[in-house]
């Protein structure tokens, strides 16, 4: 919700998280924080198998390159993350326009007959299910190179600790300091995705078209 507002002009604005919590418990129930549920989880065990599994592979194939070991691993993690994208598209499609919409949860056509209404007025393409494809990449492209690269990259450098405890929190610290990091710097195309695959700002209008373009407009018009 965050993502689609376009700033304090824009009448949907909410003033905060808390603000944003508040407004969609009391207009939309304690069900409107599961909007757009479904996509997520029918996704989610072919995404982390394509995405660690991929990794692999990819790894393998570099291994046959003169790169740096470090750099190998952060580029294997690009190549899983633009994969992954291909397979997470369409129920990103689905989600976003399920948790876009503020009407009552009660009011709202299930996943499948919301997937069937974007095919049926925009086909399976870019200006369908797959609308949004290139910001989703980079999404995905981004988070992995750095989370990655990072993750295997730190945890060679620090030192396996012998106290099972120790070890859990030194591994455990790792992944989430390059899960922050990761998410930092591939929010941008997040916003992109958003912007592109939630409503537009004017009906019938087509503002936010692509990856790049649309993150220059949010910067020129938001900052």
């Amino acid at each position: 919700r965050f993502q689609i507002q376009r700033g304090k002009t824009d009448p949907t604005s909410y003033k905060s998280l808390g603000d944003c919590f508040k407004t969609i418990f009391q207009r939309e129930g304690l069900l409107g924080f599961y909007k757009g549920i479904l996509p997520p989880i029918l996704a989610e065990t072919p995404k982390r198998a394509v995405k660690f599994f991929t990794f692999e592979q990819y790894k393998k194939l570099l291994g046959y390159t003169s790169l740096p070991p470090g750099l190998a691993f952060a580029v294997a993690g690009l190549g899983s993350g633009l994969t992954e994208a291909v397979v997470v598209n369409p129920f990103e499609v689905v989600k976003v326009t399920l948790q876009t919409n503020q009407s009552a949860f009660t009011e709202q056509p299930s996943s499948f007959v919301q997937a069937q209404q974007i095919i049926k007025t925009g086909g399976l393409g870019f200006q369908g299910l797959n609308k949004g494809l290139t910001a989703t990449l980079g999404r995905h492209g981004v988070f992995n190179m750095v989370y990655f690269g990072f993750y295997f990259n730190v945890k060679n450098i620090l030192p396996v600790n012998k106290d099972p405890n120790l070890e859990f929190l030194r591994k455990f610290g790792i992944g989430l300091v390059s899960g922050t990091i990761a998410s930092i710097i591939n929010i941008p195309f997040d916003v992109a995705k958003s912007r592109i695959q939630g409503p537009q700002p004017v009906p019938g209008e087509i503002k936010y078209r692509t990856c790049f373009k649309t993150m220059a407009t949010v910067y020129k018009e938001e900052g």
